[in-house]
């Protein structure tokens, strides 16, 4: 009996698995996500290499005195 339990609840697992994953494809909504983080993501990468480019700068200067 426990076991049909534990195999019913695998099961609606799975389903709901798929369904989410079928609702992610049809509405194309890893792409939606995707597109939404260029803009933050662009904007942490351009301040890490700012931040990148002062180090470097520092530890050039400091080298040279």
């Amino acid at each position: 009996m426990i076991l049909l339990k534990v195999l019913a609840i695998i099961a609606i697992v799975l389903v709901a698995l798929f369904l989410l994953t079928l609702v992610i494809y049809f509405f194309n909504l890893d792409m939606k996500f995707a597109a939404a983080l260029i803009k933050p993501l662009t904007a942490y990468y351009n301040w890490s290499k700012n931040r990148r480019e002062a180090k470097k700068k520092k530890e050039q200067d400091t080298q040279k005195e």
